[in-house]
């Protein structure tokens, strides 16, 4: 499907999902987050995604434009466009069944530091840097922010992050572990599509069952982190990628996942 504010094209294995308004900085209006869900509801068989920026940045932020903050009531406008249109994209991502990468490179701001950190690695390049500069113009972090970044990189960061509304520089988010990997600008669309492809060659339906767990398990009680993870195995074994990682490790050979 063509889109207006997205390209989207299979890899192999992989959906790639590319930010595309470079002119703006992929500053996001709430179509970019539509069409994204969009996107996101049409795996077709993909085993993987890989979230990207077109140009030098990733995501600069949504693009709410000077009129919307003066006009009418800008509390309630911007109220519908997380609840209606921002907010759904992300949801979607988080329930997805197949692991998400994101590639990014200049700019991940705002609504754009949320989506590029909803990914499940994180791939920077070294002119990437991550921004919550909601507190600047008086506002405070949306997209899921509150929620991610203390679970990533602990509450003195966040804070630090949220309450400075200053540049975090993809070094530091490494040190910090708020990314997974850091690479040269010009290894970046290489190195993401590389760790992308890799998960789509894994055991994509483990793989969902992990990241679903993984976001279970944070607002759940030790026992039920058990019990979820009981049932989860039940499932995860009697996939066809769990009998064929048994015959690879007694046959001592590499195995074919296949996702199923």
């Amino acid at each position: 499907m063509t889109y207006e504010t997205i390209l989207a094209e299979r890899r192999g294995d992989v959906l790639v999902l590319t930010l595309n308004r470079p002119d703006r900085l992929n500053a996001a209006p709430t179509l970019m987050f539509d069409e994204l869900r969009h996107g996101l509801a049409h795996l077709d068989g993909a085993r993987a995604v890989l979230l990207a920026g077109a140009g030098r940045a990733f995501c600069s932020g949504a693009d709410v434009g000077a009129g919307a903050l003066l006009a009418g009531d800008p509390g309630e406008a911007t109220h519908r466009a997380l609840t209606e249109h921002y907010n759904p994209a992300l949801h979607a991502l988080s329930e997805l069944p197949v692991p998400v990468v994101s590639a990014v490179r200049g700019a991940a701001a705002g609504i754009g530091c949320s989506l590029a950190l909803a990914a499940d690695l994180c791939v920077a390049s070294d002119t990437a840097y991550f921004l919550q500069a909601f507190v600047n113009i008086g506002l405070v972090p949306d997209g899921g922010a509150s929620w991610v970044l203390p679970r990533l990189i602990g509450r003195a960061r966040a804070l630090e992050m949220m309450l400075l509304g200053e540049r975090v520089p993809a070094a530091r988010a490494l040190e910090w572990g708020l990314i997974h990997t850091l690479v040269a600008d010009a290894e970046l669309d290489d190195a993401g599509l590389a760790l992308a492809t890799r998960l789509a060659a894994g055991a994509t339906v483990a793989m969902g069952l992990i990241r679903r767990g993984i976001a279970h398990a944070l607002d759940s009680s030790y026992v039920e982190a058990l019990n979820r993870e009981a049932g989860d195995q039940r499932r995860a074994r009697g996939t066809a990628d769990a009998l064929e990682g048994g015959s690879a490790f007694l046959e001592k050979r590499a195995p074919i996942f296949r996702g199923a």
